[in-house]
C-alpha cells in the first residue's frame, strides 16, 4: 500500500474506532496494527515499539505519584486543606469560592490530577457551597475550573508523560516551569470568582475561630508536606522523581493510617486495587501511544505537518495561535493523556523549528489540554463536577463560560510570554 493510502487508512481506523466508543488505548493499538499490516510491517515491530515505550526508569515515578495521591485522597486530606484555605481567604465576599480555588491548588500539589481534585475537593466544597446559598451551577463551575490547576501544579504525572513523549525533557525543569503559571491561574480564577460573587450578591464567608488556627495550620502543613517531599527532593537534587514519589508514598501511608487514622488499615487493599487499575490503564496507553507515534513517524506525518504549518506563515505568533486552537478543538472530544502522547511527537518538530523551548511548549500543551477537561462533549472534570453538584451538563457548561474565557486568556499569555514558564527553571538551573 502507498503511503497516502496508509495515511487514509490510519485516519479512517482512528476516527472510526473512536466513533464506535472503543477505549482510546485500544484505538491506538488497533490502528497501529491495522496500518502496519497494510504497510506489510512485521507485527513484531509494533510489539517491540509498545514494550520500548515502557522501558524508561522515569516512568516508575507515575505509579508512585498515583499511589501517594490515592492514599491522601482516601483519607481526610481534602478537608484539612479546605480548612487551611478557609483560614487564608474564607472571610472575603464569596469566600467559599476562593477557598475552593485555593484548596484545589493545594490538593493539586499532592495529587497532580484534575480528576482527583474535583472528586476529592468537590465532594466537600460543592455541598458546602450549596448549603451556604451559592447557586449549584456556580459551585460546579468554580470547582471544575479550579481543579485544572492540578494538571499544571507539580507533581503532575501529565508532565512526566510529556517528558517521555518529547524524548527526555527534564522532569524537574517541567515541574519548576509549572509553578508560576499555576499561581497566575489561581489569581485569575479567584478574581473571576470574586467578581461573579459580588454580582450575584453572595455573602462573606465565616471567619475561622482563633482557637482553631494552630490546629488548622499544623494539619494543613503536615498534609502539604507530601508535595514538599516530592518537589524539595527533586529540586535539591537529593532524589530523582521516582525516589521522591516512593518516599512520598511512605510518608502519606504513615500520615493517613498511623497519625490521623482517617481510615482503617484494612482499607489499604482498596487503595492498592484502585492504584493498580489506574496504573495498568496508563501503562497500556503509553505502550499503545508509542506504537502509534512510531507509525506516524514512519509515514512522515510530523514532517509533513511541520512543512504545512510553516508554509502557512513563518510568523511564530500565527503558528502558535493555530496550534492552540487546534489543541483546544481536539481537547473537547479526546482525553488529556492520550492527546499528550499522540500530539507531542507530531507538534514537537513544529515548535522546535520555531525556536520554542521544549519546557515552555510542555506547559502550554498541558494547560491547553487541561482546559479540554472542562469542555464538552468529553470533559471528564466537568462531568464529575456536575455529578457531584447534581446539575445538568448544559447548566454546568453555561456557568463555566466566564472561567473558560479567562483560562484561555491565561493560556495565551503563557504562550506568548515564555518567561512566565522559563524564569524559575532558568534561575534554579543557572544557579546550580
Amino acid at each position: 500500500m502507498s503511503a497516502t493510502g496508509a495515511m487514509i487508512l490510519l485516519a479512517v481506523c482512528f476516527f472510526g474506532l473512536i466513533l464506535l466508543r472503543f477505549p482510546i488505548a485500544m484505538v491506538l493499538a488497533l490502528t497501529s496494527l491495522i496500518t502496519a499490516m497494510a504497510l506489510e510491517i512485521p507485527l513484531a515491530v509494533i510489539g517491540q515499539r509498545m514494550v520500548q515505550g515502557l522501558n524508561s526508569y522515569a516512568l516508575l515515578a507515575i505509579p508512585f505519584f498515583i499511589l501517594a495521591g490515592q492514599i491522601m485522597s482516601e483519607g481526610g486530606l481534602a478537608l484539612r486543606l479546605i480548612n487551611l484555605a478557609q483560614l487564608i481567604v474564607g472571610a472575603i465576599r464569596g469566600g467559599l469560592a476562593m477557598v475552593n480555588c485555593v484548596a484545589c491548588m493545594l490538593f493539586g500539589n499532592i495529587s497532580g490530577s484534575a480528576a482527583a481534585d474535583v472528586s476529592s475537593v468537590g465532594s466537600v466544597m460543592i455541598p458546602m457551597m450549596k448549603r451556604k446559598k451559592y447557586d449549584a451551577d456556580y459551585s460546579v463551575a468554580v470547582t471544575s475550573a479550579a481543579a485544572i490547576q492540578g494538571v499544571v501544579m507539580p507533581p503532575s504525572h501529565n508532565m512526566i508523560l510529556y517528558a517521555l513523549a518529547a524524548g527526555g525533557v527534564s522532569i524537574s525543569s517541567l515541574f519548576l516551569a509549572g509553578i508560576i503559571p499555576c499561581l497566575l491561574l489561581l489569581v485569575v480564577l479567584m478574581t473571576t470568582s470574586y467578581i461573579i460573587a459580588r454580582k450575584r450578591g453572595y455573602e462573606r464567608g465565616e471567619a475561622v475561630k482563633l482557637k482553631d488556627v494552630p490546629r488548622i495550620i499544623i494539619d494543613g502543613s503536615m498534609s502539604l508536606l507530601t508535595g514538599v517531599i516530592i518537589l524539595g527532593g527533586i529540586f535539591s537534587g537529593w532524589f530523582t522523581a521516582t525516589e521522591s514519589g516512593a518516599i512520598a508514598c511512605v510518608y502519606a501511608f504513615i500520615l493517613t493510617f498511623f497519625v490521623y487514622r482517617d481510615i482503617p488499615l484494612s482499607h489499604v487493599k482498596v487503595i492498592f486495587l484502585k492504584t493498580f487499575r489506574t496504573v495498568a490503564m496508563v501503562l497500556f496507553l503509553i505502550a499503545a501511544s508509542n506504537a502509534f507515534a512510531w507509525i506516524l513517524t514512519y509515514l512522515k506525518i510530523p514532517v509533513m505537518l511541520t512543512d504545512l504549518l510553516l508554509g502557512i506563515s513563518d510568523n511564530p505568533v500565527i503558528i502558535l495561535l493555530i496550534l492552540n486552537v487546534l489543541l483546544l478543538i481536539l481537547g473537547a472530544p479526546l482525553d488529556m493523556a492520550p492527546l499528550i502522547l499522540i500530539m507531542t511527537p507530531i507538534l514537537y518538530p513544529v515548535v522546535t523549528a520555531l525556536g520554542m523551548d521544549p519546557v515552555h511548549f510542555g506547559i502550554v500543551l498541558i494547560l491547553n489540554l487541561g482546559i479540554g477537561l472542562i469542555t464538552p462533549p468529553v470533559g471528564t472534570v466537568l462531568f464529575v463536577g456536575c455529578a457531584i453538584g447534581k446539575v445538568s451538563i448544559e447548566r454546568g457548561t453555561r456557568a463555566l463560560i466566564p472561567f473558560f474565557l479567562v483560562m484561555v486568556a491565561v493560556l495565551m499569555v503563557i504562550t506568548y510570554v515564555p518567561a512566565i514558564s522559563l524564569w524559575l527553571p532558568n534561575m534554579v538551573n543557572g544557579g546550580s
